[in-house]
């Protein structure tokens, strides 16, 4: 046997020994976060803080000034944000009480001021907040706290020990924007088993940048369990949305249960995949208790073949199945049942229509229909304008303000050639088709875009109510916002969840006011909304495709846009997005490590949540 100096397979061995054991060490000599970063997230609109660390006291109690101090919303949020605070406490340690020990805590009260007892959950309720963090020492003082509420000023003289935070609020949604925050700046202490707030004393003065900051949702590509839903809204509200879009359903199934039209759920994949109208009610109501509005969707008239299942005379024929069949009087009588009894169950006041992806084929080639067209003195073009105008008119009717994508007509000529030249087997959305023609560089396809000269021909047509859902690329919202029209920016080169290669940067850098600089035009901009379709996710793999990169369009979306344009976000924004995604995995959210490749990819290597 040679000697070790003379093995060149030990000699390897050893070196990878060396190199394991140094990765051991290294992975073991802790992380330190950045001091001068703000592990806030979303950042907070204005805020100082101090260099002194308080302990909080595991049976925080609670009190409420103001007249919404007994709101049920507010008494359950503080419930539910103190099990987080307090997840590894659960009072005096077993070692202290055994000999007699009451430890003293710095923070033992939280103190609620809400002005308003209204719990109406509409767009543009006020969610602002400020929230004081502070110790002082000495007997009984008096503490001065101001509210705001509308033009006048209101102060509150209250003796008391000043051991409390003190949380300001107008509205109950206010305050549970305020106590997500507080429950971000408490931390517990592995080595003091403590609730320690660190770098008191904190003031805190925020609100949103925009009212409309939303989540998409697709529970028809894949059918997901109220739960799941329950779950991904919790998650929501930890980075300050405020908007589930639920599009419910699509031409892939039909899921929820319309009671006036009952066979329409027979459009689900199953019987075992359906959404009740008491389910739906529940989704309403659990949202409403962390402050989330729920915008329901019903995609016209594209995107409907499932509705056929149960009522086959919705379709222009057997073998053409989309979009509805816009010469019967009988579609238009379901749509109004259908938001009719949507209406009862969601109070949010902006309904989503769908509008987009429409393709006329159906129309033009089914005899009756265009047997119509003609007798109306239609193209295709009209109809299609007709039919969005029509179900404008009912949703304005059941009084929702209608939202609509980016309205355009494309027709896709060869696509089922694409399709069998390519092998693919599965059904796209059409985005996506025309994004894999580009990417094979297939040559000899007319394909008709959204031309601007649809889009200028509509707004002399469409209601002076609607809303533009932009989701084509950032040049749309300011050409709605130009024209009088309300927008939500949702760029798909950056919002859409389900395109896995966008990184977490562009998602952060994406701009709902880009190209907008006239300030009243900048204010018909509500917010933006990321997009989760479902094509590719269920309840497998939803919430790790969903987080952390919606977190980045969160902050965006709430934060002021001087505090999100950092030169270097790698090194300002980075940090502190690794410590939010921590902060979900502890919260129990399975979301994915930041700068992966693709989104949803498990980590490569071993390594802290905080670096991946």
């Amino acid at each position: 046997m040679l000697p070790f100096s003379q093995n060149s397979h030990y000699k390897l061995s050893f070196l990878v020994l060396l190199l394991w054991v140094s990765h051991l060490v290294d992975s073991k000599s802790g992380f330190e976060l950045d001091e001068s970063l703000t592990y806030l997230w979303p950042l907070p609109t204005e805020f100082t803080s101090g260099n002194q660390t308080l302990t909080v006291d595991p049976t925080l109690s609670f009190s409420a000034l103001g007249k919404g101090g007994n709101s049920k919303i507010l008494i359950e949020g503080f419930e539910r944000y103190k099990k987080i605070i307090f997840k590894h406490v659960s009072g005096i340690s077993l070692f202290d009480k055994s000999r007699g020990i009451r430890s003293v805590y710095d923070i033992s009260e939280l103190r609620f001021i809400v002005n308003s007892d209204s719990e109406e959950l509409q767009l543009g309720v006020d969610e602002s907040y400020t929230l004081f963090v502070a110790k002082k020492d000495g007997k009984s003082i008096v503490g001065e706290a101001t509210i705001e509420c509308n033009k006048c000023t209101a102060f509150l003289r209250v003796n008391t020990l000043w051991r409390c935070t003190s949380l300001l609020a107008n509205t109950v949604y206010g305050a549970l924007r305020g106590l997500e925050t507080f429950s971000q700046l408490c931390a517990f202490d592995y080595e003091t088993k403590l609730v320690q707030i660190y770098k008191a004393p904190w003031y805190i003065k925020d609100k949103p940048r925009f009212a409309f900051r939303g989540l998409m949702l697709d529970t028809s590509r894949h059918y997901l369990p109220i739960d799941v839903i329950k779950q991904i809204i919790e998650s929501m509200s930890y980075a300050k949305l405020n908007v589930l879009h639920w599009h419910i359903i699509d031409e892939e199934s039909f899921p929820l249960e319309v009671p006036s039209y009952p066979k329409l759920w027979n459009g689900a994949y199953t019987k075992w995949e359906r959404y009740t109208i008491e389910d739906a009610s529940e989704i309403v109501s659990f949202a409403k208790m962390r402050g989330i509005h729920i915008m329901a969707e019903v995609d016209v008239p594209g995107h409907a073949e499932s509705w056929g299942a149960g009522y086959p005379d919705l379709w222009p024929s057997s073998t053409c199945r989309e979009p509805l069949d816009v010469s019967k009087d009988f579609t238009f009588d379901l749509i109004s049942g259908i938001l009719s009894d949507m209406r009862k169950i969601f109070p949010f006041e902006l309904f989503h229509l769908g509008g987009d992806e429409v393709h006329t084929d159906c129309w033009t080639s089914t005899p009756h229909i265009k047997q119509w067209l003609n007798d109306q003195n239609m193209t295709a073009k009209d109809a299609y304008q007709y039919f969005i105008l029509k179900a404008q008119e009912i949703a304005i009717s059941e009084n929702w303000t209608p939202v609509n994508w980016y309205l355009c007509i494309r027709t896709l000529r060869l696509l089922f050639n694409v399709l069998r030249m390519t092998s693919v087997n599965i059904k796209f959305s059409h985005q996506k088709i025309i994004f894999l023609i580009f990417s094979l560089h297939l040559k000899n396809l007319t394909i008709l875009l959204c031309r601007e000269e649809t889009f200028n021909s509509f707004p002399s047509k469409l209601n002076p109510r609607t809303i533009v859902h932009n989701w084509l690329g950032p040049g749309v919202c300011p050409k709605a916002v130009a024209k009088g029209f309300r927008c939500i920016f949702s760029n798909q080169g950056a919002w859409y969840l389900d395109h896995l290669d966008v990184p977490w940067n562009e998602v952060y850098s994406a701009e709902p006011l880009e190209g907008i600089n006239n300030v009243s035009e900048q204010n018909l901009v509500l917010g933006g909304e990321v997009c989760m379709w479902g094509e590719t996710a269920d309840t497998s793999d939803v919430q790790q495709t969903i987080w952390p990169r919606a977190a980045a369009a969160a902050e965006r979306l709430w934060s002021k846009r001087e505090a999100v344009s950092a030169r270097n976000i790698t090194l300002t924004i980075l940090p502190r997005l690794h410590y939010f995604r921590c902060l979900l995995n502890r919260r129990g959210v399975q979301a994915a490590p930041v700068t992966n490749k693709y989104a949803r990819q498990p980590p490569i290597v071993a390594g802290s949540c905080y670096e991946q």
